[in-house]
């Protein structure tokens, strides 16, 4: 392990600031800084050396990249994270706007929407990684609910119920079972994990494991599996209400953001997350 990859994990190890997922994310993205630099000729640095200078050309890689303005500003905070516990805070200007990095865009007409690809998940090597990939394919489900789940305590017969403490921000969430392919994939899932969770054996704890589960789906090119969700979103929205959904190139008519929308389209799609989907779909409908 290089110098730098070293001071920063055990940097991240001393401070276990915020949640499993954040502290997995910040280490994450701090062991790939570290490799960046070394690949652009930066060698033998060590943390208490980090400079602005850096900062500027790990930036100016990413928006060379042109890595979305969200992705970019969230390394960012891993960065000012880590000029705070090294005591060297003005290595990291104050505004993302001083390295030129655009506005996030929360209102868009890009299609985030991703399909399962059969020959990335053939070279999961891990059936536990890859029934976890085809769970946020077929139900729509975050990396955390789909890792986190134990599919024998989730299936109520014709909803799929996730606990409070598998999912984002800590309440309950019901999914609805509405097709034979979700059947059959429910009971492979269970099949596979046997009452326990998604969690592959031999890995103690949901942190340690995701770690090898982002590693083993960058490996085969899937960035990921968010896109799925809204790929999910799309299929159940064009099968109950109109033929076009929301964010596919911003056509077709949309619903309105009533409460009475949003109440409905939580119901169809089984979580929260989908009044962005009414919002969204409100902001696009064509003038007349």
């Amino acid at each position: 392990m290089r110098d730098l990859n070293y001071d920063f994990k055990q940097l991240c190890r001393r401070n276990r600031d915020g949640s499993y997922a954040t502290q997995a994310d910040r280490e994450h993205i701090l062991d790939l800084c570290a490799d960046q630099l070394h690949e652009m000729g930066i060698r033998e640095l060590r943390a208490q050396g980090f400079r602005p200078k850096h900062v500027k050309v790990l930036v100016d890689r990413w928006l060379a990249e042109e890595l979305a303005p969200g992705t970019i500003k969230n390394r960012m905070s891993h960065l000012r994270w880590l000029a705070q516990k090294i005591g060297k805070e003005n290595i990291v200007e104050r505004t993302n706007a001083a390295y030129g990095i655009p506005d996030r865009v929360y209102v868009t007409n890009h299609d985030k929407a991703k399909e399962l690809d059969p020959k990335q998940l053939d070279e999961l090597r891990s059936p536990y990684t890859q029934m976890s990939v085809r769970l946020a394919d077929g139900f729509g489900l975050r990396r955390e609910a789909c890792i986190k789940m134990v599919p024998g305590k989730a299936d109520q017969g014709d909803v799929l119920v996730l606990k409070a403490s598998w999912n984002k921000g800590g309440r309950e969430i019901r999914v609805p079972i509405r097709t034979p392919e979700q059947r059959q994939l429910l009971e492979e899932a269970k099949a596979l994990a046997k009452g326990k969770s998604l969690v592959a054996p031999g890995y103690r704890t949901y942190y340690a494991y995701l770690k090898h589960f982002r590693a083993e789906c960058e490996r085969v090119g899937i960035n990921g599996v968010h896109g799925y969700r809204h790929r999910y979103a799309q299929r159940r929205y064009a099968t109950t209400s109109s033929p076009v959904g929301p964010a596919p190139r911003g056509a077709g008519r949309a619903p309105s953001s009533s409460p009475r929308s949003r109440r409905s389209a939580i119901a169809r799609f089984g979580c929260r997350s989908a009044m962005r989907w009414v919002t969204v779909a409100a902001r696009l409908r064509p003038s007349t």
